[in-house]
């Protein structure tokens, strides 16, 4: 394999300290990567290579944390939070994973995808927000020492009210589907203000079977009615106690509740800006826990559910909830242009996730299986051929449908295509009509 990240022009963001320290981050990842091809590597020169990585990306972050006070950058808080999670929860997490490995040639190349991705996306969208040049996505999340004590908070809750112990699987959740869920929006106010605080809950099905349920003695595999209500009123007794530990919540109300299919919850996350995206694993299931600023929703987008409704509401949201499931196919492409084209083309009639880069594809199957996944062979850094090899080299994954999408159809890229065995390839440069023919026809031939 050989991985190379090219250095594009459109990666600097006009500051010559930080443009120069990237670049000089490329070129330490590319002899890496070049390194752990070699046959007479030695573990420890590989450690030295990836400590030298290391110590040159903390050194970076710090002078582009100073360079950032200079200009007084109003996103500055957000932007060290991501650098922080970087260097106290991603890295490490790399760095065992080594350690038990005995820096295999896989581990490696894993830590070096994980990192130059990253690198990547966090110059692309992060860093060129400090020049203006972009938008921080993170830039309203809470301060960090007021994040890491709601995430304490809620890790207490939930012992206090389920026996289980949890801990934070993110504190930058983009609202990847975890399985079959239930979705909350709760709004609360004060009477004589106009702004609310708004609240989301995503709750892994199994979850609430196995504590909600269980509590309320409710013997039943599967969301109903009763389950659905008690579930409603459990978030509201825990959002009021989450807001119990916040100052500026006191006096809140519960001013609207609602309940959201998925595609409502995701359209959220890609309209809107959080304060806090959080989530969590219990053992017994995940949960999101994402507050974010006023007129979050368009209005209409979800009844409000009243006394006088509720029952007709509830009843109604699992009806919808009963139609039956639709195929998931995860398409993954780094280009954003072919993913929402695609997105459109298939929506109508098939369930429809979306993955930039082979990392993202990963922890969205992880959470989410598909049916299908429809994966670009030529993306940058982590390719098509990786991709399939990582998913492959997962048991629990292995016999999940691949079918690449290729702009490239000559002879030579089709023998390195077929030679994978996926189960099978598509044109990018085929007619629309075309590309949903074909993959109609694939699931016809399944059934």
């Amino acid at each position: 394999m050989e991985n190379q990240l090219v250095w594009k022009e459109e990666y600097n963001i006009g500051v010559d300290v930080i443009d120069k320290e990237h670049q000089r981050l490329f070129k330490i990842i590319n002899k890496l990567f070049a390194f752990g091809k070699e046959e007479k590597k030695s573990q420890w020169a590989c450690q030295e290579g990836i400590k030298y990585f290391k110590d040159h990306a903390m050194k970076h972050f710090l002078e582009e944390e100073n360079y950032m006070k200079s200009i007084g950058y109003e996103g500055y808080a957000a932007h060290r939070h991501l650098h922080e999670g970087f260097r106290k929860k991603m890295l490490p997490a790399l760095e065992e994973e080594l350690k038990q490995t005995n820096y295999s040639e896989n581990s490696v190349d894993h830590f070096l995808g994980v990192c130059a991705g990253w690198l990547i996306g966090h110059t692309l969208t992060e860093d060129r927000a400090i020049t203006g040049e972009g938008m921080s996505k993170w830039i309203d999340l809470l301060p960090e020492e007021e994040l890491e004590a709601m995430k304490k908070v809620i890790v207490q809750l939930v012992y206090d009210m389920f026996h289980l112990e949890s801990h934070v699987l993110s504190d930058g959740y983009s609202g990847e589907k975890f399985g079959r869920g239930l979705y909350c929006r709760l709004v609360y106010g004060m009477e004589q203000e106009e702004e609310n605080r708004e609240i989301f809950l995503a709750f892994e099905e199994k979850l609430l079977i196995n504590t909600v349920g269980k509590a309320m003695g409710i013997e039943t595999n599967k969301l109903d009615t009763m389950l659905v209500n008690a579930t409603r009123f459990t978030a509201r007794q825990f959002v009021k106690r989450v807001m119990e530990h916040l100052p500026d919540a006191e006096g809140c109300e519960i001013k609207e509740e609602n309940l959201l299919t998925y595609e409502q919850f995701q359209d959220v996350f890609e309209k809107e800006k959080m304060q806090v995206s959080l989530l969590f694993d219990t053992g017994e299931g995940y949960f999101a826990y994402c507050v974010i600023a006023p007129h979050m929703l368009d209005k209409g987008a979800a009844t409000p559910i009243g006394v006088e409704n509720a029952m007709a509401e509830v009843e109604e949201y699992l009806k919808k909830r009963d139609i039956p499931q639709r195929q998931k196919i995860l398409i993954v492409d780094d280009s954003m242009t072919i993913r929402q084209g695609m997105k459109q083309l298939l929506c109508e009639d098939y369930e429809i996730a979306m993955a930039s880069s082979g990392m993202s594809a990963f922890r969205s199957i992880a959470l989410d299986r598909p049916d299908l996944v429809l994966l670009d062979y030529e993306m940058p850094v982590c390719d098509g051929k990786q991709v399939l090899e990582m998913i492959r080299s997962e048991e629990e994954f292995a016999d999940i449908p691949i079918i690449f999408l290729t702009g490239r159809t000559d002879p030579g890229t089709v023998r390195k295509l077929v030679s994978l065995k996926p189960d099978g390839y598509l044109a990018k440069y085929l007619k629309p009509a075309e590309i949903k023919q074909k993959i109609d026809a694939y699931f016809e031939k399944k059934i």
